[in-house]
Parts: C-alpha cells; structure tokens; sequence
C-alpha cells in the first residue's frame, strides 16, 4: 500500500559538547491520505520534533521518510520549500500572520510563491474564507479579529494550495475553551470534506477530536491507536451543552 507517509526508524541526535541528546530514538509511522491522527505527548516527548520532520521544517539523522512517494532525504533546500509550500499546509499556535495584512490578503500570501496570478490569487483566497466562515470578515486586518477568527484565517491560510496535508501545531493553545472546541469543528468539517491532517497537541481532549492517537514519550511510540470515540466527540461537538 503506497502511504502519503512512510517514516522508518526516524531518529533526531542533537551534539551538546561531548554529549549526545536523542530527541527521536526510533519512530515507524505511516499515514494513509485522508486520515485525522493526532501526535500527542508531554513536554519532551518528541512530538514537536517529528512535527517538524513531517513538515520538512528540519531534517533527522538517522531513518527514512516516503512523503507521497518522494524520499524527502534526498531534497535540495529548493526541493523542500517547494514541497512544504505545495504539499504542507501549516496551522501554528500563534497563528503568525502579517499585521498590517487583511485577512484576504494573509490567505493568497503562499499562492504568490506558487506562481499564481493576482486575480487567481484572491478568488482562491476567498473560496477557503467563506469556507471557514469567514466570508465577512475578508478584509479586516489581525487587530481587528477575534483571537478565533484569526486562528480560522490562519486555517484558511493552510488550505490555500489544497496541500496533501494539513499540519496543526497546538491551534487552540491561545484560544478559550468555546473557542477551542469551534476550532475543532472546523477541522472535522475540513477532515469530512477529505483532508489529511495531522494534529499536535499535548492536551487529551484535543487528541480525542482525531480518529487515530499516536502517543510519544521519551522519543519513542508508546502507543499507536484507533480512537474508539471518535464519532461520539464529534456528536458532543455538534451539540454541546
């Protein structure tokens, strides 16, 4: 079966003076296109690491990662930003968009280094704004948005290109609880409609809202398993309390 991700005894040595520091000691992982995993672990466990590895955002020294069917060893510097702008949409924390940008133009920001023409560029931008329900919110700047809503432009953001995957590092870390639990909706609205995504979190809960749980600790896969709740976490979701 041909994965959109191979990993193979992935490990990440760090040199510190005369000692070595394993941030991965052995990590197997495939994921199937179309799936919802979340990489759950405490501080520590590796899982930001391997999130950075999956999103060629660093490279490791040890193993082999297949990312849709290309050895991402084997890369240029050139070869890998192409891919993480074309097959890797990211969703930070922070959501690290540019201030004096609206929202519209925040979103279009990757299809410039696509190659894709102005009018191209916003009409693209808009489909992935109304998407996520921000259709009337187009024009405002980050300032002017709710810490939600700015987390929504920055999904939008990731979705832009129609990656292969959609990469979310902690995306309810600076949000409240009822914006956090909105925000995981959208992401089983954007997994229904067929997207890939892979979920970084260290907070249960969150974790509870993917189909598949991966847990790391100490650099290792301490578990690897179905997510037994997930349709009734997507059936509290639509119908809280």
């Amino acid at each position: 079966m041909n994965h959109l991700i191979d990993i193979k005894e992935i490990q990440k040595v760090y040199n510190l003076g005369h000692e070595a520091v394993y941030a991965l000691k052995h990590i197997d992982l495939n994921i199937n296109k179309g799936e919802y995993v979340a990489l759950m672990g405490p501080s520590g466990s590796g899982k930001s690491t391997l999130m950075n590895i999956l999103g060629c955002l660093d490279s490791f020294t040890k193993g082999k990662y297949i990312l849709n069917g290309t050895d991402v060893s084997k890369m240029s510097e050139n070869e890998l930003a192409e891919v993480r702008n074309k097959e890797i949409g990211f969703v930070f924390q922070t959501f690290n968009l540019l201030p004096r940008m609206t929202a519209l133009e925040n979103v279009a920001l990757p299809l410039v280094y696509a190659g894709f023409s102005k009018k191209d560029r916003l009409q693209r931008a808009e489909e992935v704004l109304v998407q996520v329900g921000l259709g009337d919110r187009m024009k405002h700047k980050p300032n002017e948005l709710s810490g939600g809503q700015r987390q929504r432009v920055a999904i939008a953001r990731g979705l832009v290109n129609n990656p292969s995957i959609l990469l979310a590092d902690e995306p309810t870390g600076n949000l409240d609880t009822k914006t956090s639990i909105e925000i995981m909706m959208l992401f089983r609205e954007i997994h229904s409609r067929g997207n890939t995504i892979i979920l970084v979190t260290h907070e249960e809960d969150i974790a509870l809202n993917a189909k598949r749980i991966v847990r790391l600790r100490d650099g290792l896969t301490e578990s690897d398993m179905i997510n037994e709740r997930f349709g009734q976490i997507r059936h509290e979701l639509a119908s809280p309390e």
